[in-house]
């Protein structure tokens, strides 16, 4: 994976500016510690940090391409899965390849198709392709959204990159948020609307979407591929067979790598079935696999079993240690590190974000990276086959809003009562709810139960796997880790979406249909394992850590956070006996204090004004 960045402004001489630039492309090294390379002309400059994966001789970038009297310059992050069958097709239209890198397929696939070729790519991807003699940028992002692109546009020029810390480099870009931007912290935080980048006039291009600028007509975002509703035209076994060709496809296509790769494995069935796949794959090559897994201090002294968390993890990842034979890797995290490394997360994120799950995977990725370069990872499973307790659970499922955040008086509560009044006029959580719901495609005469899980898996694609994916992205890719995550194959995606829920729910289970069609990858005990969300840590010196944290900024009388937050609210927060879910059982009272503390610390060390 790469950084990209850049900026295109049709009034400006850019050759002027190339200290911005400079200071931009180094804001991302992270993302590219091997090659830095810069492309500049008088109306545009592409900015490109490299981790080299594919071909690391000579997939260096910008890459660019003479052809029918244009030039064509490439800045791209991601990988293609299917770039052997794309190379075969351009060769038939009569290209040549000086590489191996999938860099040059996609910047002749653009050469020869147009923007239509991101129809043809099956991979994570966010790139960027100026054409010089037309004086035009195309920008683009995957069909799922597993790589990052933001941009700020105003009538003078349009600066884009991989994450909003080199954007915000750029020295007309404001470091500001506006009610709407208070609205995305308080109401929405983690999560983030599709398309908004929270600082004011920040946006995204959303996930699946394309956009050409050009002098003329300005900008232009357009969607190039969305779920489609259908009648489900296989029956059981047939879709137990084909559920069974995607993901192995899948995951066979991402092993791919001149570098050295792995796997995540928490002893999940996600993880697991990934390992497994890949451990054969490596077996018939005579190598032995790598996994990764992460565990805390005294975790298993303080584990307390709920309805959300059964078991722990350990058992279950020992036992698919012996079943892989394997070489495996635990990585174990203390209190103290775990609490301090909430601020590096917020520095990876660009935003407050996921508090202690951010910040453990941030701390994981490090050590992974001293192993490996690349991984493969099971997010998005339960997104795509329903695993979660709000697809299973008919209440749950019936309920109005966004189900892993129900909380919306909840968090109104920790609001200054002059913002709280107008956000609550504003209505932006049942906005957002509804017009989710309108963007689920159904099909008529289906089942009211059919309708809901289509809509469920529309808001769980559009907001909280979204929400992972920004995170899994900026805590590996802080640590310069490629994590490929093959359950967000968008065949996978498109196929799942119409296959009924009955099959999905195979003899009761969460992710029955998954279960059935892997059976033979897994033991039983880890095959037929319960769902247990990812680890965190069950430590009560977690809370205390926490606590000392937001105590410390509080006593700052000017504390950034206190702008539009209510300092009694938090004092009872941290005080008091309520225990409301912010964000699922993912974030609960010790997680939203941290997530407070990490937005006193992003307010302040992003000078981000609060303009209301």
């Amino acid at each position: 994976m790469c950084g990209i960045a850049g900026v295109i402004s049709y009034r400006t001489m850019l050759r002027d500016k190339e200290r911005y630039f400079t200071q931009m492309q180094n804001s991302i090294v992270r993302r590219g510690p091997d090659q830095k390379g810069m492309y500049l002309s008088e109306h545009a400059a592409l900015l490109h940090t490299r981790l080299a994966v594919i071909d690391p001789e000579n997939g260096i970038q910008p890459m660019q391409f003479f052809y029918q009297n244009e030039l064509y310059t490439i800045i791209y992050n991601g990988e293609l899965y299917n770039t052997s069958e794309l190379r075969t097709r351009l060769q038939k239209e009569g290209f040549t390849f000086d590489t191996t890198s999938d860099t040059e397929v996609l910047l002749k696939a653009y050469a020869c198709y147009g923007e239509e070729c991101v129809e043809l790519l099956n991979g994570i991807f966010a790139f960027a392709v100026w054409e010089q003699e037309r004086q035009r940028l195309f920008l683009a992002r995957d069909r799922i959204g597993v790589k990052p692109l933001f941009y700020h546009l105003t009538p003078e020029r349009l600066v884009f990159g991989s994450e909003l810390k080199c954007i915000l480099k750029y020295p007309d870009v404001p470091h500001e948020i506006d009610m709407d931007g208070i609205s995305q912290i308080l109401l929405f935080g983690p999560g983030r609307t599709p398309g908004c980048g929270v600082f004011r006039g920040m946006q995204e291009i959303p996930p699946a979407h394309c956009a050409c600028y050009t002098k003329e007509s300005g900008l232009h975002v357009r969607c190039y591929w969305k779920l489609e509703a259908k009648e489900h035209p296989d029956n059981f076994e047939q879709t137990v067979e084909y559920v069974r060709y995607l993901l192995t496809d899948a995951i066979r296509r991402q092993l791919v790598s001149d570098v050295p790769i792995g796997t995540f494995l928490s002893g999940g069935l996600d993880s697991s079935l990934i390992s497994s796949v890949a451990a054969r794959e490596f077996a018939k090559e005579g190598r032995r696999l790598h996994t990764f897994s992460v565990d805390y201090t005294d975790n298993d002294k303080y584990f307390q079993k709920s309805k959300f968390q059964p078991n722990s993890d350990p058992a279950y990842i020992r036992r698919m240690q012996t079943y892989l034979d394997a070489e495996h890797h635990w990585t174990v995290i203390d209190t103290p590190r775990l609490a301090v490394a909430l601020f590096d997360a917020v520095d990876a994120r660009d935003l407050p974000g996921m508090v202690d799950v951010d910040s453990s995977l941030l701390l994981f990725c490090g050590e992974i990276k001293k192993h490996v370069t690349v991984a493969l990872s099971g997010e998005c499973a339960d997104e795509l086959f329903g695993g979660y307790p709000w697809y299973r659970d008919p209440e749950i499922r019936a309920a109005y809003g966004f189900p892993w955040s129900q909380s919306t008086a909840y968090r109104l509560s920790f609001a200054k009562p002059e913002i709280a009044e107008v956000l609550e006029q504003r209505g932006d959580v049942d906005r957002e709810y509804r017009a989710t719901l309108e963007r689920a495609a159904k099909c008529s005469g289906e089942s009211a139960t059919e309708q809901r899980m289509r809509e469920m898996m529309r808001l769980n694609l559009d907001w909280f796997m979204q929400t992972l994916l920004d995170r899994k992205d900026r805590m590996s890719m802080y640590h310069a880790l490629e994590v490929r995550v093959p359950f967000c194959d968008y065949r996978i995606a498109q196929y799942l979406y119409n296959v009924p829920w009955e099959f999905k729910e195979y003899k009761g289970y969460e992710k029955g249909l998954l279960r059935e069609a892997m059976r033979d990858y897994l033991p039983d005990e880890v095959l037929w394992r319960k769902k247990s969300p990812y680890p965190k840590t069950h430590n009560p010196n977690y809370l205390t850590a926490v606590t000392t944290l937001l105590e410390e900024r509080l006593r700052n009388p000017d504390a950034p956070l206190l702008q539009f937050v209510r300092r009694d609210a938090l004092q009872q927060l941290m005080y008091g006996e309520d225990n409301v879910q912010w964000y699922g059982q993912l974030m609960t009272k010790p997680q939203t204090i941290a997530y407070f503390v990490q937005t006193d610390y992003w307010l302040e060390q992003y000078n981000v004004k609060v303009v209301l």
